[in-house]
């Protein structure tokens, strides 16, 4: 649950020093996979701010931060959001943001050109905060550009799930942040 956040994170280090660019947030998302008693889940983050500046011809100055609001994660039933959203969890009152800062983006060795990224920055849930390493994948689209990825996080590292929810039977530790980052010229 606690993943989505993580790819939001994610998906705002593909920034450069160009010029900040334009996110089209109806057309991008911000989401988390994982397995709640053996079966994949799928859900997303409604409400995320991400800020990039991207050149590909300057990877390597490239700036991108996302803050995600918890209280947005929607699994698709309102019983379970308002769960998710509980100290146990997310403890959204007292950590109501996720966010993520990329530190570095660098090409991927062998990829064609302006295409594969790695980066990597820093991701914080719920008051902690980890090194986290993603592949990012960018295409051009018209006269703006996509940004996609995922980061594999265990949500145990940032206490999402305490006291009998650490048990990994019920909710996998394995969670998938997934983005897809649309921006516009």
């Amino acid at each position: 649950m606690l993943g989505g956040i993580a790819v939001l994170g994610l998906v705002a280090s593909t920034a450069a020093v160009a010029a900040p660019l334009k996110v089209d947030t109806a057309k991008s998302t911000v989401g988390a996979v994982f397995k709640q008693l053996n079966v994949p889940v799928d859900a997303k983050f409604k409400k995320f701010v991400a800020q990039i500046d991207f050149d590909s011809a300057k990877p390597e100055a490239a700036k991108a931060s996302v803050d995600i609001d918890i209280a947005s994660f929607d699994l698709g039933e309102a019983e379970y959001n308002k769960e998710v959203l509980k100290k146990e969890w997310f403890n959204a009152a007292q950590f109501p943001k996720a966010t993520f800062v990329a530190s570095a983006i660098k090409p991927t060795a062998g990829a064609p050109a302006g295409t594969k990224y790695d980066v990597t920055g820093k991701l914080t849930i719920k008051g902690k905060t980890a090194d986290v390493h993603f592949p990012l994948t960018v295409k051009k689209e018209g006269g703006g550009q996509t940004f996609d990825g995922a980061l594999p996080i265990k949500r145990l590292t940032f206490n999402i799930g305490e006291s009998e929810w650490k048990d990994t039977g019920m909710v996998a530790d394995e969670v998938t942040i997934k983005f897809h980052v649309v921006t516009t010229p």
